[in-house]
Formats: C-alpha cells, structure tokens, sequence
C-alpha cells in the first residue's frame, strides 16, 4: 500500500473566520490590484510542491466562475456524493470522486500522489476531522463580513496546532501558517 499524501491547506478567511459570504460569494476578497505590492503570498511555491488538488463541488463551482482554468494540466479531484459534470473545455486531467476522506487520499495515494492541495470549506472540515490534513497555510484579510460560511466547524474533539510562522503584507493582510502534529493517523 502507497504511504498516504502530505496534505495542505491554503486558503484566505476574513478577519471573523468566514471563507465566504453565506450565499457562496466572495466579492469581499481583494482584488489583484489592491495586494499587487504583496508578491503571490506563497502560492506559485504552494502550486509547484502539490502535485493533485482536492476540491469539493462548490469550491469547483466558484472557481468555473473566474474566467479560465488556473491550475494547467495538474490533476483536479472534485469531490461529490454525485457525479459532478466536468465541462469539456477543462483538462483530462479533472475528475470527480466521492468517498470518505481516507478513501480519497488512498485512492490518490494508489496513482502515485505525493502532496495534495486541499480546498473548499466542508472539504477541508472533513479531512480535518480524519486527521488527513498536515499543514494549514490561512491567510486572514483585513474585513469583518459578520456571518458566512465557516473555515471550521464542530469537531468531536479538540486538534492541537504547531505554529510554524506567521507573515504580516503591505496591504494588510496577514498569514499564519500552523503544522497539525498527529495527522496522517486517520481517526
């Protein structure tokens, strides 16, 4: 059996914790033009380590609607308890799965994935809750948008965190990004 994949969380909430707005929008996130001066806050290097993304189907949902595909021919799993439809102008390189967290990283682990990206806030919760995820790279934006949709939910139990180093930017915005020391030992 393959070793199961690193896995990393790279993901921007506002200042109260809120990944989106309750109805899916995330009009309230900078635009390019407002952190231009910040660099890419990590992500080409991010990008260049992984070599699958995870999703689940409303992440996918959302990133169809910004116009082209930005992760070229890098695999793509789009998580669903139901067949997701994958337009044809995307890359073969898309594809959907559904199962329990452990089932996917094994499956990804089985076609040879070392180190996934893993996005989109239930997603995210689930795999958190597995204990399959390892690393959580959360940018935190300089906006209080009051209710939305959650980074993190209910969990059974406390997950400790290692910090591993946090970086403040010109436009305001600050990254943390913490190690999750007993993940890797599904629960």
């Amino acid at each position: 059996m393959a070793p199961i994949p690193r896995t990393t969380v790279y993901i921007a909430t506002s200042l109260d914790g809120f990944i989106a707005r309750a109805n899916g929008d995330i009009d309230w996130l900078p635009q390019d033009t407002d952190i231009a001066a910040d660099g890419d806050h990590g992500y080409a290097a991010l990008m260049e380590s992984v070599d699958a993304l995870v999703m689940g189907r409303h992440t996918f949902e959302k990133v169809l609607t910004f116009g082209g595909w930005h992760y070229g021919e890098k695999p793509v799993v789009v998580l669903g308890t139901q067949p997701v439809p994958i337009p044809s102008r995307l890359p073969s390189t898309v594809e959907w799965m559904s199962g329990t967290p452990i089932e996917i990283v094994t499956r990804l682990a089985a076609q040879g994935h070392h180190h996934l990206y893993v996005d989109g806030g239930v997603t995210i919760q689930r795999f958190l809750e597995a204990g399959l995820i390892q690393r959580l790279i959360i940018t935190r934006i300089p906006i209080l948008i009051g209710r939305g949709i959650p980074l993190f939910g209910p969990l059974p139990e406390d997950i400790r965190l290692r910090h591993i180093q946090t970086r403040s930017f010109p436009s305001g915005l600050v990254q943390s990004e913490y190690e999750v020391p007993n993940s890797n030992s599904p629960r």
